[in-house]
């Protein structure tokens, strides 16, 4: 079950506050300090990504023609599924999209399953060895999200400047969506071309700004409010009265059950928006 007693010296309130705060290098001085690093997101974060990465190499290196184990089957089945979505979405002779798509969907698959740990256990652990706060989920983390989502922007921004060129991009931005205006000695055409252009081009600012911007906020809105409800159903055996210890058992199953679909969900959802971004920037308009 994803969810303990925990609120022993600290009411509902104080208990929630302590566990909603992140281990940092320096306490942070204003509303955006980028000298402030959470420790905790980029731990667990790295530490999902090494075990995605030795799970994957660990079923290429056992995969076997004959009759597949358990574990192949399952990675078999995960590759195919990412596999055909992948085609779908994005052009299917491009042979990098299906092994990119599956890294996203484990990675962030596996960040989000931390949820699912009990709440108090690895704060708990953390403080045993001195660590004040600890917050193990780093999907929860906005600036994990937004990094995640910086990044598919980033590599979006590349393959349109390899497929198109830096030319076929940068007129991209200025002739699409609206189109462009053929110019002639006419200097009204000049101004109307500019006019379109400057559209096109704000445009598509607010698009690639918009998608980024929806893109990690969703998979953290999801993942913070789950963890939120975590927190809340913990509180419930706080009192350590048999209705309160009831309740929180009863609740906390029923939620972990449930989460674990959100889990995966929001990890297809990522992936699934990941593989459209690169997708339009295959497309050519």
């Amino acid at each position: 079950m994803a969810s303990e007693s925990g609120g022993e010296h600290l009411n509902l309130a104080g208990y929630i506050s302590h566990h909603l705060q992140f281990l940092t290098n320096h306490k942070q001085t204003g509303l955006f300090d980028f000298s402030v690093v959470h420790l905790d997101t980029l731990f667990f974060a790295l530490l999902t990504g090494v075990i995605v990465l030795l799970l994957l190499r660990k079923a290429a290196a056992k995969a076997t023609a004959g009759v597949p184990g358990r574990f192949q089957t399952a990675v078999e089945m995960l590759v195919e599924m990412v596999e055909e979505q992948a085609k779908t979405m994005v052009d299917g002779k491009l042979t990098y999209i299906a092994p990119l798509a599956l890294t996203v969907f484990c990675w962030v698959a596996l960040m989000n399953a931390i949820d699912l740990l009990p709440v108090d256990a690895l704060p708990r652990a953390g403080a045993a060895i001195g660590v004040s706060h600890l917050r193990p989920l780093p999907t929860a983390d906005l600036n994990m999200t937004f990094g995640l989502a910086v990044g598919v922007l980033l590599l979006a921004f590349y393959y349109n400047i390899k497929i198109k060129g830096l030319g076929g991009f940068l007129h991209e931005l200025i002739a699409a969506p609206f189109g462009s205006v053929k110019l002639t000695i006419n200097p009204l055409s000049w101004l109307g071309a500019i006019a379109l252009a400057a559209a096109n081009l704000l445009m598509n600012i607010i698009e690639y700004v918009g998608r980024t911007f929806s893109h990690g906020m969703r998979l953290f809105g999801n993942m913070y409010a789950g963890e939120l409800i975590f927190f809340l159903i913990a509180g419930l055996g706080g009192s350590m009265t048999a209705v309160g210890i009831g309740l929180h058992l009863l609740t906390g199953t029923a939620w972990a059950i449930f989460h674990i679909l959100i889990v995966i969900l929001q990890a297809f959802v990522f992936m699934m928006l990941t593989l459209a971004y690169l997708g339009q920037a295959h497309a050519h308009h």
